[in-house]
């Protein structure tokens, strides 16, 4: 029987595939997309993040990201990480690097539908396999953590992502959040010829409508080339638990806040890390504890900033208050990094 069966073969998957494989267990991942998987994400990796990578063992091709800086209008705070390099990568580069490791140590992929999950006292039943575990990392909107009645709902104001890589020269080794009233932009390089930039907001509408708000990038990027538009969300979404039985959630699956502050990836590898502990040691069904616990810092600044950001008369002050306070908001910038 399979020790562990992944649903879903995106960074979270492959991460917790990886994790089991060196823990010894044999892992399946199940995934229906084949080829290299690509989505809409900032692509810029906190210090921590990196170092997630490096006790895996993957290093991706990408560009150092040596700090953050938010500009709002002619306004801009700067922070500078203190524990480390951060690193923009290609979301499909980075799913290259982690599915080649995957395939080094063994992780067999098999390319389908999960379907329905079943389980009893001693194993799990989904995809025409039988395994001890299933981890479910099966994306922001799980249809495992709703088959299994873990999702909660939400009455947050809904936000959503959209992102465009454009093929020029980065201009700056920092991730740039630029603020504008109902937005924020995320400029981040990926590598010396592309800059990516996603933009979070709670209005509707393509990447083209979204620019508008932002006039000086708009300026500085026109006339350039650029790739094809992802876009994701709602992004908030809620799990009461994330473990049901012998199924534990892992990645986006878990239940995601926001992407504001670019901890998303940095969260599923340490999710990932622990889960695989909790299977080894018998103890999924602290799990769960382990996984608030992990995740306790990150949903309070981010819950916090974006609840701030929602009144308009705060959100106008983020960024004089960053510029005014700068000890203060190179603390927060790097309590999200280490």
């Amino acid at each position: 029987m399979i020790d562990l069966l992944v649903a879903g073969g995106g960074p979270a998957g492959l991460a917790t595939a990886i994790h089991g494989a060196k823990a010894g267990l044999e892992v399946v991942v199940v995934e229906r997309r084949p080829g290299t998987l690509d989505k809409a994400c900032g692509e810029g990796m906190m210090p921590h993040t990196v170092a997630h990578l490096e006790r895996l063992g993957v290093a991706p091709l990408g560009m150092p990201l040596r700090g953050i800086s938010y500009l709002d209008g002619d306004g801009r705070a700067d922070a500078t990480f203190r524990t480390g390099t951060g690193r923009g990568v290609r979301r499909t580069v980075l799913h290259t690097a982690l599915a080649d490791l995957a395939e080094t140590m063994g992780v067999r992929t098999v390319h389908g539908d999960i379907g329905t999950v079943g389980q009893d006292a001693e194993s799990v039943f989904a995809g025409g396999l039988r395994a001890r575990y299933l981890a479910a990392a099966d994306g922001l909107h799980s249809p495992i953590r709703t088959a299994l009645g873990l999702s909660q709902p939400c009455q947050d104001r809904r936000r959503w992502g959209i992102r465009r890589h454009v093929q020029m020269a980065p201009w700056s080794d920092r991730v740039e959040v630029r603020w504008a009233p109902g937005s924020e932009a995320y400029v981040t390089p990926v590598a010396e010829d592309c800059v990516g930039i996603a933009v979070l907001t709670s209005s509707r509408g393509g990447f083209d409508q979204q620019l508008r708000a932002f006039p000086a990038l708009a300026d500085r990027i026109r006339g350039h080339a650029h790739g094809q538009d992802r876009a994701a969300g709602p992004l908030r979404q809620k799990a009461r638990s994330r473990a049901a039985g012998r199924v534990l959630l892992v990645g986006d699956a878990a239940g995601y806040i926001d992407a504001l502050t670019g901890e998303g990836m940095g969260l599923a590898f340490g999710a990932a890390e622990k889960l695989v502990k909790c299977v080894v040691a018998g103890r999924t069904d602290d799990y769960d504890r382990q996984w608030r616990a992990l995740t306790r810092r990150y949903r309070w600044l981010t819950a916090g900033l974006v609840g701030a950001g929602s009144v308009s008369t705060i959100r106008s002050r983020i960024v004089p208050a960053a510029r005014a306070l700068p000890m203060v908001f190179a603390g927060l910038v790097n309590q999200l990094a280490a």
